[in-house]
């Protein structure tokens, strides 16, 4: 196995609707049949469970395909998700978000470029990530932004796309040769900081490092784990 690569830990399968939906997306992406599919696939009644929520999320909500691309990236840079990253940088940009603030994501407070809205945004995301609620401050952003339904969508976004990163992390699925071959420059290096992170997460063990204090007053262990936000976007 590849030291520099994270191993593939359950194989894809062959299920006839996970092979079906895995083809369809591959064609829309131009790139081989993703493996996230068929990797699930195996659990095919979870799958056909799932696949509704995730249609309904990423192509028929009521955000722009713009800010779910956003809200998508960062989630998987918090989350340290190479394959969602590598997904999402390369669709990214027909999707309405410019080429050059997809790499910028990964450090955002350090780009002018963003609007108020993506700002916003950004902050709704990490403090989901960070603290498991938007603060009263950001509500109010975002509530100047946009409706009740993309408010509740954004929420459930978030949620759905780290439930997915802590998944395909832990599967081993890995990005398809040709959606790898699709990014590049900035992006491609983000790209190459996440797989590197990851490797070392896998690696770490189930060593302790300090607690957190949880709401009902328990205390919660911590693992310890290489955090992709330890590498600086810009010098990568």
């Amino acid at each position: 196995m590849d030291s520099d690569q994270p191993g593939m830990r359950i194989p894809p399968a062959r299920s006839p609707l996970a092979s079906v939906v895995a083809a369809l997306a591959g064609r829309v992406t131009r790139t081989e049949p993703h493996r996230i599919f068929t990797t699930l696939g195996r659990h095919r009644r979870l799958f056909r469970r799932w696949l509704p929520l995730a249609d309904a999320l990423l192509l028929r909500g009521d955000l722009p395909r713009a800010d779910v691309e956003l809200v998508i990236l960062r989630t998987a840079w918090n989350c340290g998700c190479w394959y969602v990253w590598v997904q999402h940088a390369g669709i990214a940009p027909a999707h309405g978000l410019a080429p050059e603030l997809v790499a910028a994501v990964a450090d955002w407070p350090a780009c002018a470029r963003w609007s108020p809205r993506q700002r916003h945004l950004l902050h709704g995301v990490d403090e989901l990530h960070d603290k498991r609620v938007i603060t009263d401050t950001t509500w109010a952003d975002l509530a100047g932004e946009l409706r009740d339904t993309e408010l509740i969508e954004l929420c459930f976004l978030v949620g759905h796309y780290e439930m997915l990163a802590m998944t395909v992390n832990s599967l081993g699925v890995q990005p398809e040769p040709a959606a790898l071959l699709a990014i590049d420059g900035p992006s491609a290096r983000v790209a190459d900081a996440l797989r590197a992170a990851l490797v070392s997460a896998r690696g770490s063990g189930r060593r302790r490092s300090g607690t957190i204090a949880c709401p009902s007053g328990d205390v919660r262990p911590v693992l310890s784990a290489p955090q992709p936000s330890s590498v600086n976007p810009s010098s990568v």
